[in-house]
C-alpha cells in the first residue's frame, strides 16, 4: 500500500527588490589638467571625466572582494595619439602611443592623500610632466603593478591600466611646458 505526501512536485520562489536599495555603484573620476609655458603662465586647462577599463574594474573587485593583490604604487602617463578610451584596453595593449618627451627619469607616481567621502585624489602632490619636445597630447591613463609600472613606454610585466582620460581634442604642448595633473577618484551609489 502506497503512502501520498502534501508536498508538490514544484516550488515557487518571490523576490522583491527593497526600494531603499541602489542598483548601481558608479566608479570613475575626474583629471583637472593644467599646462603652463616656460613662465609659469597657464597656457589651457581642461576638466575631463574618464573611463575605467575592464581591467581596472576587475581590478576592484578582486582586490575588494577576493584574494587579489593590492597594487600599492601607481603611475600616469600620458600619451600623444588621438586614441578614444576604450574598456577593452589593458596595460599590455592599451591602444595609445605613450609620450615619453618629457624631462623626468620615470612616469610620475600618482600620489594620494587618503580617502575621504567616497573620494580620494592626488591633489596635494599633483602629476608634473616637464614637457621638452613639440608635441600634441590627448590625454592620459593610470596604470600600475607588474614588473616596471614606473618605465615611460612599458607594456610587459603584468601591470594593469586602471583607467584612461582623453581630451575632446588634442592640446599643443612645446618645451619647457609643465603639465600637472591632478586626478580625483570617486565611488558612489546611484
Amino acid at each position: 500500500m502506497g503512502e501520498k505526501s502534501g508536498a508538490g512536485n514544484s516550488i515557487h520562489i518571490e523576490t522583491e527588490r527593497h526600494p531603499n536599495i541602489a542598483e548601481n555603484a558608479r566608479t570613475g573620476s575626474i583629471w583637472d589638467w593644467e599646462c603652463f609655458d616656460k613662465n609659469g603662465g597657464l597656457k589651457w586647462c581642461e576638466s575631463v571625466h574618464n573611463l575605467v577599463t575592464n581591467e581596472g574594474l576587475d581590478h576592484y573587485l578582486g582586490v575588494t572582494l577576493s584574494s587579489v593583490t593590492q597594487i600599492t604604487s601607481w603611475y600616469v602617463v600620458i600619451f600623444e595619439n588621438d586614441h578614444t578610451p576604450a574598456a577593452a584596453n589593458t596595460y599590455a595593449i592599451p591602444g595609445y602611443t605613450e609620450s615619453s618627451a618629457y624631462d623626468e627619469a620615470a612616469r610620475p607616481a600618482w600620489t594620494e592623500a587618503g580617502v575621504s567621502s567616497q573620494s580620494i585624489t592626488n591633489s596635494a602632490a599633483k602629476a608634473s610632466f616637464t614637457i621638452n619636445a613639440t608635441k600634441t597630447i590627448y590625454g592620459g591613463a593610470l596604470v600600475g603593478g607588474g614588473s616596471a609600472a614606473s618605465t615611460t613606454g612599458n607594456t610587459a610585466g603584468g601591470g594593469k591600466l586602471l583607467c584612461l582620460s582623453a581630451f575632446s581634442s588634442g592640446k599643443a604642448v612645446e618645451d619647457d611646458d609643465v603639465i600637472k595633473l591632478t586626478i580625483t577618484a570617486s565611488m558612489s551609489a546611484s
